[in-house]
């Protein structure tokens, strides 16, 4: 608090107040005799770790709910070059399961299905999933250290529907593979 204060050169009930307010809204986390620590990034991502808690099961509906409209939206909205993009991000992520490298996997997958949503080219689908990031993440995270087996999931097939531009493949192999 004393390095707010002097940084920002407001009083000190001025940076209690907005840490507690940002605590509220799901970004801090206060700890007492611990410290104050970032929850999330976005207010979209600390409310929904404020609402889901633990429950892993409700951040997989909601990526899937999004995930799997942002891929139907993809496969006639593409650009070529975004193509590139998921093709290489998919090398990449192989990449890392083979040198075990989980926490770039974990990245990479995270920015292998937010390209896919953001290649809808629906601006609002793509603000949500991005406003989501670190809770998609932390599914991730969960379901590799609970299914190991989920980091072998190939997502070729959602690749290759939206290669070809077919939207109705792309829901049959986004639902197989939206739990990595």
């Amino acid at each position: 608090e004393p390095e707010l204060v002097t940084a920002l050169g407001v009083g000190r009930n001025t940076v209690r107040e907005a840490v507690r307010a940002l605590a509220h809204a799901g970004l801090l986390e206060v700890r007492q005799g611990d410290g104050t620590f970032v929850r999330a990034t976005s207010e979209l991502s600390g409310a929904v770790r404020r609402l889901c808690g633990p429950e892993l099961r409700d951040v997989l509906e909601v990526r899937r709910t999004l995930e799997v409209e942002g891929a139907r939206l993809a496969a006639s909205a593409r650009t070529e070059a975004e193509l590139d993009q998921l093709t290489r991000l998919l090398e990449m992520r192989d990449e890392a399961a083979s040198a075990s490298q989980w926490a770039r996997f974990v990245q990479i997958d995270a920015d292998f299905h937010h390209l896919v949503v953001t290649a809808s080219h629906n601006r609002l689908l793509a603000e949500l999933h991005a406003g989501l990031t670190e809770v998609i993440k932390a599914s991730i995270e969960a379901l590799d250290n609970s299914q190991p087996d989920a980091r072998k999931i190939d997502h070729r097939g959602l690749l290759f529907a939206i290669r070809d531009q077919d939207p109705e493949r792309t829901q049959p192999a986004h639902q197989t593979d939206i739990v990595a």
